[in-house]
């Protein structure tokens, strides 16, 4: 898949606090216009509920957990509030080490906090095909869990709960969800999204 524009939109003159989604073209809404990108959605949530955020989609098409490192420093210029992590699902279709993976999202999320102050950090877990064998899907769904738990943040338990596996809602090559696909994994975001904005003490609460 080749790299799309890593330049996320910012809104001139929009005060209100950011949500930044750091992804993949699973969050850019490859094959789909912007505005039905499942980040959009969240905005549309997050609108009728009366939560005044502003998005910012910055999902680049075919990045791996190591390209969304080398962005942090470039996205963070800006204040964040939120910011959702979506990486990791190149690397598995790449075969790359799980442990790498896991040091990469690491990566991103200490920088993160280095902002002051630093945002609410949300991670969206991800799941490996099954090309690489059972042992390799094992090692990667571990990752994300084990990075919420010791940095006791925020987590998404699977981003296409729902979607992945369904013609129904995926494009004709099996892995990007169609614009009814984005509203339902936006339904996933925004099951663990929503509490963490009404309740920011819930951050890290991962039981």
């Amino acid at each position: 898949m080749a790299l799309a524009s890593p330049a996320p939109a910012e809104a001139v003159g929009d005060e209100r606090p950011a949500i930044l989604f750091v992804g993949t073209s699973l969050t850019a809404g490859l094959g789909l216009d912007p505005s039905e990108a499942y980040p959009a959605v969240v905005q549309r949530k997050l609108d009728v509920a009366g939560l005044d955020y502003r998005v910012v989609n910055a999902g680049v098409s075919g990045e791996t957990s190591a390209g969304a490192v080398r962005r942090m420093d470039w996205l963070l210029r800006q204040p964040v509030a939120v910011l959702v992590v979506e990486t990791g699902a190149n690397d598995g279709l790449r075969g790359q080490d799980p442990e790498a993976t896991r040091a990469n999202i690491q990566a991103i999320l200490d920088r993160a906090r280095e902002q002051d102050p630093p945002p609410r950090l949300v991670v969206v877990a991800m799941e490996a095909l099954p090309n690489y064998g059972e042992d390799y899907r094992r090692r990667f769904r571990a990752i994300y869990p084990a990075v919420a738990k010791a940095n006791d943040v925020v987590l998404v338990p699977f981003f296409l709960e729902g979607v992945a596996g369904n013609p129904e809602l995926n494009q004709g090559d099996g892995i990007h969800p169609t614009v009814e696909g984005h509203e339902r994994v936006s339904e996933n975001v925004w099951a663990v999204l929503e509490p963490l904005l009404l309740d920011p003490a819930a951050a890290g609460k991962n039981d």
